[in-house]
């Protein structure tokens, strides 16, 4: 089966990036696979309050993951994977890309800052050319209808 594997962060277009995995994967008989990356500096503490917190943030993210997870079970009949990462966030993604042949397209939500697309999106469109998956780039302010439109 093939996988889109998306990325949960704390973004706003990071729902834009689930909604359009989900919406594809449904319609295409593939599944979803979602990563949330728990960036090292988190845990720069003594190592007792380090554990501590490393399983504070796999909690969040496990809350975080449920909500968008029980949407599409309820709403595209797809039931995603959740896979957590330590480590900085470009090389972890290119990390589970490698080590699981089925995933097929990387799904990035872009922000609508005037700053840029985001950190994620820049850094891997820069080496677009080299990855082994085509990376799907979805507009962090796409309407939910105009979402449906186009998957």
């Amino acid at each position: 089966m093939r996988k889109f594997l998306v990325v949960l962060d704390d973004s706003k277009e990071c729902l834009n990036a689930m909604r359009f995995a989900a919406m594809r994967a449904a319609k295409t008989g593939g599944g979803v696979e979602v990563l949330s990356i728990i960036p090292p500096e988190e845990f720069n503490h003594w190592i007792g309050v380090g554990d501590l917190m490393r399983a504070e943030a796999k909690e969040r993210i496990e809350v975080h993951f449920e909500v968008f997870a029980k949407w599409m079970r309820d709403r595209q009949g797809v039931n995603p994977s959740l896979v957590i990462r330590e480590g900085e966030v470009v090389p972890e993604i290119l990390a589970q890309i490698s080590e699981d042949p089925e995933i097929g397209i990387l799904v990035l939500g872009a922000s609508t800052d005037k700053k840029g697309p985001g950190p994620i999106v820049t850094q891997l469109s820069k080496n677009a050319g080299s990855l082994p998956i085509p990376i799907t780039v979805v507009p962090g302010d796409l309407s939910k209808e105009r979402l449906e439109a186009i998957t």
